[in-house]
């Protein structure tokens, strides 16, 4: 590493990195707020997501023939199983969802999206397309899809660094003993 990005970087670490951390945990509280939940009547924004990846499991899965896997869901909203069969749960016990299993269950259970479902989940996109279609026209659609790449890289830089703090953390447990 060269010295002029060696002090880059430790200039970086000393004095900004506090101010940004602020930033970004301000907009991601912002982008969470409840004026953006009022636009979900009947669903939970994770209860919204998991039934969007249902939906577009069954429309673009030929393999699984409709059924979504409750780990894929869990994997794809970065959850546990366990927090993810809780909702999933909620979901069936309201007419939502049809939550099933392959054989004896060991082989996995499935979700598949019922006539309820979709019209619930229709009627809530709906009012989402309403607002953010506003918001794209105000914001302008290149600028979104730029912002929405740089969110994922660095959704994909965050989840490498913590996914480095946690072997780092289990390594140093290790060395304890």
């Amino acid at each position: 590493m060269g010295e002029i990005e060696k002090n880059s970087r430790q200039e970086i670490a000393e004095s900004d990195i506090g101010k940004l951390s602020h930033e970004l945990t301000y907009h991601k509280y912002l982008l969470n707020n409840d004026k953006i939940r009022s636009f979900f009547q009947k669903l939970s924004i994770p209860e919204y997501l998991a039934m969007h990846i249902i939906k577009e499991s069954e429309q673009t899965d030929d393999i699984y023939a409709g059924r979504t896997y409750l780990k894929d869901i869990a994997d794809k909203m970065q959850r546990s199983v366990r927090q993810t069969s809780r909702m999933v749960k909620t979901l069936q016990e309201r007419g939502l969802v049809a939550w099933s299993h392959d054989g004896d269950g060991s082989e996995g259970t499935y979700v598949t999206i019922t006539e309820a479902g979709s019209r619930m989940l229709q009627e809530e996109e709906e009012a989402l397309k309403k607002y953010y279609g506003r918001v794209i026209t105000s914001y302008g659609r290149e600028n979104l899809l730029h912002l929405l790449q740089l969110m994922k890289q660095l959704e994909t830089v965050m989840s490498t660094e913590f996914e480095e703090m946690e072997v780092g953390a289990i390594e140093e447990q290790g060395t304890d003993e």
